[in-house]
């Protein structure tokens, strides 16, 4: 192997060893973040325990897959048994943080090609497990409205204690809204210097009008002052 591929090759270990770095480093300071994120959801509403959630944004590349991957560490880091559902089927990533493969999953499940217990696959994060998008469908946004999805949730809340959906960008498909209306609570993944303010105003907007409670934004990527770190921050 020659210099270039080796260097290219340790780049992408470590660009993977980031995106999930509450596990792979939990003593790190942004690690200490999404376990504050972590607290804040669960005493973001007194009345009603938050144990299904969403996590989306404005745009793409804004660091959505990457936040509630940690999340899902943390949660199961805490004796929760947690189930991460890649509902982005139209780009999915999460089976990439995970190193899954993604033959068997969600769309396989909504359209009764495989059982639930059989497309869930464990992680190296105990108690934490994932069911991958599985194959691209033509229809999203059917599936997701389906019948079969509000029966999947159901089946998932009888498994396990904390779901949470990866979705996709809010602004250019109706995917994440229509999730929305289904669990307990939405988030919005902003990125620091990027995300453009009215998109993520409107973004605001559209999962406000739905019928699940907006549980707060995460900004991420922000420089603190003095240090070479970029903190995720969670807000209310």
């Amino acid at each position: 192997m020659n210099r270039k591929k080796k260097n290219r090759r340790n780049d992408k270990i470590l660009t993977i060893k980031r995106r999930l770095l509450a596990h792979n480093s939990p003593k790190d300071p942004i690690a200490e973040q999404y376990r504050t994120i972590r607290t804040n959801i669960q005493f973001s509403n007194t009345d009603k325990e938050i144990r299904t959630f969403i996590l989306t944004s404005s745009g793409s590349a804004e660091g959505k897959s990457t936040t509630i991957s940690n999340l899902a560490t943390v949660y199961a880091q805490q004796g929760l048994k947690v189930l991460l559902v890649d509902a982005d089927l139209r780009k999915p990533t999460v089976h990439y943080t995970f190193h899954l493969e993604n033959h068997d999953g969600l769309t396989n499940v909504l359209t009764k090609q495989s059982q639930l217990v059989q497309a869930i696959q464990e992680t190296k994060v105990y108690n934490l497990h994932v069911l991958t998008s599985g194959p691209i469908p033509p229809n999203p946004a059917e599936l997701l409205s389906s019948n079969q999805m509000s029966k999947l949730l159901k089946d998932m809340k009888n498994e396990f204690d904390i779901i949470l959906f990866d979705t996709p960008p809010i602004l250019a498909v109706a995917d994440a809204q229509i999730l929305a209306n289904q669990v307990d609570g939405s988030i919005l993944v902003i990125n620091s210097g990027k995300t453009d303010k009215e998109a993520a105003f409107k973004a605001k907007e559209l999962l406000a009008n739905s019928k699940s409670k907006l549980l707060g934004a995460v900004l991420n990527n922000r420089k603190v002052e003095g240090s070479g770190y970029y903190y995720y921050y969670g807000s209310k």
